[in-house]
């Protein structure tokens, strides 16, 4: 009994009315129970952030309070609601307590968000968001927060987000008067939740005009502050130097001695180095699609500030062809073309050429005889036979690294919600795609350009070390599409071709296709992958299909609130990028490859055209 008594005591009953809201609030301790009466009671956002940081549980009582209390059950989640104006603009939900957990140390689990407005959301963030002492680096709660800077574009613009910020530094909304240490943690919460954002976002939005134009606002209006506050100059240098800014006064000339005097200055990125700054776009190498028949193309991985003189000049010395002859044609819409000059940029800058390309005769005319009609076919299939395999494996690893590691974790986002608009962040994710669609198509117009029975089995053969080769590498992109151009109906149907295969490497090949069963949802592929270690490349279109599912299968709003469930979903599948991508042990994927076989691979044939590839299938082993 005397137990009993003694847990009733620890039970603290709250009357959340006016009385509590102008009194001071009862001394709660980690592990007891607070009980909220009605859903009004919940209204005000700093109290439910209070709580939830004593680690106290939340029960909702719909009926007379005289009743018996019971407990909730260990494995049930409880939401809390927060209402404004008679609607709810947040809810919460604190993480289910297993049993051995119950009433101890681990009650302490904090508050995450379910749904809410934009604004909410983010002035949770911000309410949450841990200010250590200056020698502490603690920032962030950082799933949640990481959750919010990664999927913010499903549902606010940047220069949104842009100006509430500017708003939450310079805020002067609040209810209640804040003393001079409330605003201080306030505005370092906001400059912190900035250097974590540009942190997570690298490079990949910081030429956005409108984030350079909220990151000169926000540091100045942290210079004014600075007189004030002397504590946001250590965020401010970071900032400073994550974003190379300049100015031309000191914390120093916020001096006691200039408090009355008004204060200019003067603020620029830095522009007037040794080195002028490059442009992402002048620093890039991109795949550039060259079209020499109506079917068929050659992969060229070029920089982007190539002209096109340049890209002609490869593409002649390639295919054996007077560069006098030719010319560089854009057909910038159905029916029409553009003649390229020779310095004429190939790409704009956002990374895109200005057309599909062809090269024609000077006529534009006449299109060069397609492969089908080449005679250096032999020729061709005797050199891909004389390369080294592995070489060639890390010739593909290489390219297919260089473009990946360039990929940031919400172009899958973008790409995803706005695949019928063009968006210049997609660039990088969607030249990798179509790197491995190419891979796939290069895999069989090898094959079917291959003249003789003995040198496509010997051809078949090399591509599947080359993907053993590349799953060794842990390349999955480049592994995919070899095995899948392998399996496609115009080889896979050369059944005097496979016959010929040797034993040892038929039961190389299934072992390899076993890694890409579809079965289960790829979960031999899915598992293999999980234990290997980063750095990685992972089969982009799963990936996509993983999100794309994710997204059509879960609401984005509910009762018009952000369904935070569903971006917790989508940041977890986002982040597989961040984690491949990761190299913590310095294990490098970049390895070296002779000269000859980076130009054989940076310049890959390939027909895209399925019906030509099938006709040459038929071609070569007719139909019985």
């Amino acid at each position: 009994m005397g137990e009993k008594r003694q847990a009733a005591k620890q039970s603290v009953m709250w009357d959340c009315g006016l009385r509590s809201m102008f009194s001071a609030p009862p001394a709660l301790h980690p592990g007891n129970m607070c009980i909220l009466q009605c859903k009004e009671d919940l209204s005000r956002l700093e109290m439910v952030q209070r709580l939830a940081k004593d680690g106290c549980r939340f029960l909702q009582i719909h009926g007379k309070v005289s009743e018996k209390i019971k407990e909730p059950h260990c494995d049930e989640a409880v939401r809390v609601s927060v209402s404004e104006r008679g609607r709810d603009v947040l809810v919460l939900q604190a993480p289910a307590l297993r049993g051995s957990e119950r009433g101890g140390a681990s009650d302490e689990a904090r508050y995450v968000v379910v749904s809410g407005t934009p604004e909410k959301i983010l002035e949770h963030l911000l309410n949450n968001l841990r200010v250590e002492d200056e020698q502490g680096n603690t920032r962030c709660e950082d799933a949640l927060l990481d959750d919010f800077l990664l999927t913010y574009p499903i549902f606010m613009s940047t220069s949104d987000l842009c100006q509430a910020l500017i708003g939450h530094f310079c805020n002067k909304r609040y209810r209640r008067k804040e003393d001079k240490k409330e605003v201080l943690q306030r505005k370092q919460k906001v400059l912190r939740m900035v250097l974590q954002w540009m942190t997570i976002c690298r490079s990949f939005l910081r030429e956005d005009q409108h984030v350079k134009a909220f990151v000169k606002t926000l540091y100045r209006y942290a210079l004014e502050d600075l007189y004030e506050h002397p504590a946001l100059e250590r965020d401010l240098r970071e900032l400073q130097e994550m974003y190379q800014l300049h100015r031309r006064n000191t914390s120093n000339d916020y001096s006691p001695h200039r408090k009355g005097k008004p204060i200019f200055h003067q603020l620029s990125f830095k522009d007037n180095g040794v080195q002028p700054r490059v442009t992402r776009s002048e620093t890039k190498e991109v795949l550039c699609h060259v079209y020499i028949s109506m079917d068929s193309y050659l992969s060229v991985w070029a920089s982007s500030a190539i002209v096109a003189h340049e890209l002609l000049q490869a593409v002649a010395e390639r295919m054996d062809v007077p560069l006098g002859d030719l010319v560089l044609v854009a057909i910038t819409y159905p029916g029409g073309r553009l003649l390229l000059q020779p310095q004429d940029r190939v790409f704009s800058e956002s990374l895109r050429a200005v057309g599909r390309l062809h090269v024609c005769r000077k006529d534009l005319c006449e299109v060069l005889n397609p492969f089908t009609d080449n005679s250096e076919l032999q020729q061709r299939t005797t050199h891909m036979l004389s390369l080294n395999a592995w070489d060639v494996a890390v010739a593909l690893t290489n390219l297919d690294w260089a473009l990946f590691d360039s990929i940031h974790e919400q172009q899958l986002i973008y790409f995803t919600f706005s695949r019928l608009t063009t968006n210049v962040h997609t660039v990088m994710l969607e030249l990798l795609l179509k790197r491995c669609n190419e891979v796939q198509l290069w895999v069989m117009t090898e094959v079917l350009l291959c003249p003789t029975l003995c040198k496509r089995v010997q051809l078949i053969k090399k591509f599947i070390k080359i993907a053993a080769h590349c799953k060794a590498q842990k390349n999955f992109n480049c592994f995919f599409a070899i095995i899948m151009g392998l399996n496609s109906a115009a080889v896979s149907r050369l059944t005097q071709t496979w016959e010929k295969i040797p034993g040892k490497f038929k039961k190389l090949f299934s072992e390899l296709e076993t890694m890409t069963d579809p079965s289960l949802n790829h979960k031999t592929y899915r598992e293999s992958f999980k234990k290997m270690k980063a750095p990685k490349i992972p089969f982009l279109p799963l990936l996509l299909k993983d999100i794309t599912f994710i997204h059509e299968g879960n609401k984005t709003f509910h009762d018009n609130l952000v369904n935070f469930e569903k971006l917790h979903m989508i940041a977890e599948a986002v982040r597989i990028i961040r984690q491949c991508q990761n190299d913590m042990l310095g294990n490098g994927m970049t390895q070296k490859s002779s000269s000859e076989v980076r130009a054989y691979v940076d310049f890959l044939h390939i027909i895209d055209n399925q019906q030509t590839l099938f006709e040459l299938s038929v071609k070569l082993e007719p139909r019985a």
